[in-house]
């Protein structure tokens, strides 16, 4: 059974690349999207969730909180008899892939920048009103 816990702490790491993925990708296509004339990325919808991704993201590291899905992923992985990582995914698999260890402020610094990026990207390509959607 302890296989089960496993399998579900793999598909919430799924999810928490996933969703790092849409933060980070999602703020290059709106950018590139401007430039090539892709309609989508001025969606109320998928903008406002950006932000509010990213705004989330930022606010949980100047709290000092470790992410809702890390504590679920390693909380399966104990059940599932596995090691649990300490710290936040984003510095576990920075020092996992590169090896490379940082301070919480560099994380918070990180975060915040890309922020301010996504937020300004409000400002250079407007997403479109909820009611014209």
């Amino acid at each position: 059974m302890q296989w089960l816990y496993l399998l579900a702490a793999d598909a919430v790491l799924l999810l928490h690349v996933l969703i790092v993925a849409f933060v980070v990708l999602g703020l290059l296509a709106v950018f590139a999207g401007a430039a090539l004339s892709w309609g989508w990325v001025r969606n109320p919808v998928f903008r406002s969730l950006h932000l509010s991704a990213i705004l989330f993201v930022a606010a949980q590291a100047w709290l000092g909180l470790v992410c809702p899905l890390t504590e679920i992923e390693m909380t399966l992985r104990a059940k599932g008899g596995a090691t649990a990582y300490a710290g936040s995914f984003m510095s576990h698999w920075l020092q996992e892939l590169l090896y490379y260890e940082a301070p919480d402020w560099v994380f918070q610094a990180a975060y915040t920048a890309f922020a301010l990026l996504v937020a300004v990207s409000w400002f250079c390509v407007r997403p479109l009103p909820f009611h014209k959607h």
